[in-house]
């Protein structure tokens, strides 16, 4: 069954497809379509695919903003105001938009891919009231698992195959919060109780860590800026005091922050902050220097872990 554009509505829609041709094909013919309305046009997806979209379309492709999700979508958390941009600068009422961004595929790590489906979800919730604008969200079949397809069937409302396009009937709607409970740090995690006396203490914690992990005098700088943010925020806003942890695990450093509050806004690390308000970024700021940040908030209070990869 065709499902007919709402032409005031956000379109949010999973393409399944199965390999680089089917990829190329569909998501070059919803391109194209868009081009020959004189719609803006911004493609978010690996610098490979990129590179075969070009060839496929050709002049077109002049027409179109490509962007590399592997730069754009390190940190899911990214992606949202990436497309709040594009749409507040290109979108008109006389004039729809459309994307197609990929923020899954098969190399995505089991952290950074839980995250990425809550950022497919909360899509949903940060373009609720947007109008006519389209984003094609494409999902390999020949190297997702099911339960990665399964997912995707309930965070998109529309859900296309090849020219068939109808709605899914697995979509769940409202956004989740921030309820996927996390893993429990590891044993060897070392921990210090904080509160505003000790924020030296935990940012000095989290600098030896860093530097005995390995982590390039830059990178362990952005990542005791943001434990820093992170810290502050249990201080102002979770009932004064906290936990720290600080491990390491394969591929990251990885700073956890426990303390009494709750965040009740599922997009509040994602909203971009108000120029003119000075408080308010310690989560946006987190996110803009780490490779992932994941919250949740609990009965008992929140958890915000940060990933920092090693070089």
């Amino acid at each position: 069954m065709a499902v007919e554009v709402e032409t005031r509505a956000f379109a949010h829609e999973a393409l399944l497809y199965a390999g680089l041709d089917e990829f190329v094909g569909s998501t070059a013919a919803f391109i194209r379509e868009g081009v020959a309305r004189d719609e803006p046009v911004l493609v978010v997806v690996g610098t490979h695919k990129i590179g075969l979209l070009r060839e496929e379309l050709d002049g077109d492709a002049n027409q179109v903003f490509f962007a590399d999700m592997g730069s754009v979508g390190t940190n899911p958390a990214r992606i949202i105001p990436a497309w709040e941009e594009f749409v507040d600068a290109h979108l008109r009422e006389d004039r729809p938009v459309r994307g197609v961004g990929e923020p899954i595929w098969a190399e995505r790590g089991p952290d950074e891919l839980i995250e990425c489906q809550r950022h497919e979800a909360l899509l949903n919730l940060a373009f609720a009231d947007a109008h006519a604008w389209r984003l094609l969200c494409p999902y390999d079949t020949t190297t997702l698992s099911e339960d990665v397809i399964d997912e995707a069937l309930r965070s998109h409302p529309i859900v296309v195959r090849g020219a068939d396009r109808k709605p899914s009937d697995r979509y769940e709607d409202p956004a989740p919060r921030f309820e996927t409970p996390l893993p429990d740090p590891p044993a060897d995690a070392v921990e210090l109780q904080f509160d505003r006396g000790l924020l030296a203490d935990g940012r000095y914690l989290v600098y030896c860590r860093a530097a005995a992990a390995g982590l390039s005098p830059g990178r362990t700088h952005d990542l005791v800026l943001a434990a820093h943010e992170i810290l502050t925020n249990s201080v102002r806003h979770g009932g004064g005091s906290g936990t720290l942890r600080v491990w390491q695990d394969d591929a990251a450093v990885v700073c956890e922050v426990t303390d009494g509050g709750r965040i009740d806004d599922p997009l509040a690390d994602r909203r971009r902050p108000d120029p003119d308000e000075p408080r308010g970024r310690g989560l946006w700021l987190a996110n803009q220097l780490c490779d992932l940040v994941q919250i949740r908030s609990r009965e008992d209070g929140n958890v915000v872990r940060l990933h920092m990869r090693r070089d």
